[in-house]
This record gives structure tokens, C-alpha cells and sequence, in this order.
């Protein structure tokens, strides 16, 4: 499925994070996703992104309209559009003169937002027992139940071994 750009990368950026462990530099996940403009996060940013972090966690395992609006609302959204980089004309959420912790938030939280008024289904968390990760269903059926290749494999033997 092709997602606009806040309902694509913007809640991919999000399931990233979501994805991370306590270990995970979130300045090289951030430079990884490509999300441009960048500052650099300092220490106290880092903590306040991992707070985020719980709040889109939760976003991810009961996706409500009510839990999206107070994710916007806690952004400091300011919707303009940019031309940077040689880019087409498109839309920011947060001033480009805020800190990079503030723009992260709004931009992944207009993302999830995007991706639940377009296809909420498409919001998932894996059904493998045990497994945490969050994930963006981008396939074309949008019937994906699993983080990764390797947990449906994982579900699928153990049920076959049941049967057998």
C-alpha cells in the first residue's frame, strides 16, 4: 500500500522507535530514517524522546481516536509548508527553529494520526506470543500479523508441530 508521506514514513519513523531498546542511539535512528531537517538531540531531549516513545507504544497496542488526539495535542504543531533540500513544496508539522525532539513528536505523531484515519488496520503489533515489536502494514492485502518474516515462521512450525 502507498501511504503519504506522514502516513508512510512519518508512522514507519514511529514503529522505529517504538522498535528500539534502551541500547538503540536514537540520533543514528533518526539519521537512519532519513528525517530531515535534523538537529541533534542532547542528553535531556533523549530522555524526553523515550518518554514519547511509551506514549506511541501505546498508540501501537490500542490505537483510539481519543489516544491520537492527545498525542497531537501534546505536540507543538504548527503546520507550514517547506521547500527545503531542493524538495517539492510539502507540509511540516512543528517549527523548523524548534528542538529536534519537538519536531520528532509532531511529525510521528501526525504520522500514526494520518495512518489511522486512512487504514487503521494497517497499525499493527506482532501476534507472535512473547514478541513486542510494532510494525507498519505495508503489504498490498494489508493482512500482515507479524513483525518479521522470521516470527511468522516461528508461529507456523510451532503450530504445525502441534498438529502433527
Amino acid at each position: 500500500m502507498h501511504f503519504n508521506p506522514y502516513g508512510g514514513a512519518a508512522a514507519e519513523l514511529a514503529a522505529s522507535l517504538v522498535n528500539s531498546t534502551a541500547a538503540t542511539d536514537l540520533q543514528q535512528l533518526l539519521d537512519d530514517a532519513d528525517y530531515k531537517p535534523l538537529g541533534s538531540l542532547d542528553a535531556r531531549q533523549v530522555g524526553e524522546l523515550r518518554g514519547w516513545i511509551r506514549r506511541l507504544d501505546a498508540a501501537f497496542r490500542a490505537p483510539s481516536v481519543r489516544l491520537l488526539n492527545e498525542l497531537l495535542a501534546e505536540t507543538t504543531s504548527e503546520p507550514y509548508i517547506s521547500t527545503h533540500d531542493g524538495r517539492a513544496p510539502h507540509l511540516h508539522f512543528s517549527r523548523i527553529d524548534l528542538p529536534t525532539v519537538e519536531r520528532v513528536k509532531a511529525y510521528t505523531a501526525m504520522g500514526l494520526a494520518e495512518l489511522f484515519c486512512e487504514a487503521p488496520e494497517r497499525i499493527g503489533r506482532c501476534a507472535r506470543a512473547g514478541c513486542a515489536m510494532v510494525f507498519v502494514d505495508t503489504s498490498r492485502n494489508g493482512r500482515r500479523r507479524f513483525c518479521t518474516t522470521r516470527c511468522s515462521n516461528r508461529v507456523h512450525v510451532a503450530e504445525h508441530r502441534r498438529r502433527a
